[in-house]
């Protein structure tokens, strides 16, 4: 060998990164973690106060003649009140890397977005974003779920 060749478990050919590279690439899937547990946050956020302006301001939504599927507009104020505390709860566990927490992430903002369409009737526009955002999360914590097991923090 050339004084120019290195040798090291990574070579191209072995099928192994060299570990510079692997360290970067565990870095860009933990970021995806973050960034699940980041939106996750926020969703929970946005249910939260959909659920608050439900509940103390009942001229702001508007609900037309059919009305809204299964409760009234208190109903679902508190439903998405509890929801949104459950899934910013969640969202600040998956930062964890916890199993428990990517699942239960999982089933709360599909939960969230089921919700939500159920409330599209009332305010269209934000059930769009908040859906949009719960099946970020899903894609984000499936994809890259197995990740988390390396030290987040």
């Amino acid at each position: 060998m050339s004084e120019h060749t290195q040798h090291h478990p990574g070579a191209p050919g072995t099928g192994t990164p060299p570990p510079r590279d692997r360290a970067v690439a565990r870095s860009r899937r933990v970021g995806w973690i973050w960034f699940a547990g980041t939106i996750t946050v926020l969703a929970g956020l946005f249910t939260a106060v959909e659920g608050l302006v439900a509940l103390f301001d009942k001229n702001y939504y508007v609900v037309g003649p059919s009305g809204l599927l299964v409760f009234s507009l208190t109903g679902w104020g508190w439903a998405h009140l509890i929801i949104g505390v459950l899934v910013v709860l969640t969202g600040l566990a998956l930062f964890t890397g916890a199993m428990w927490a990517r699942v239960v992430t999982v089933a709360l903002a599909g939960f969230n977005a089921l919700t939500q369409l159920a409330f599209l009737s009332a305010y269209p526009v934000w059930g769009v974003v908040v859906i949009a955002l719960d099946v970020l999360v899903i894609w984000a914590v499936v994809v890259h779920g197995d990740e988390a097991t390396y030290e987040i923090w």
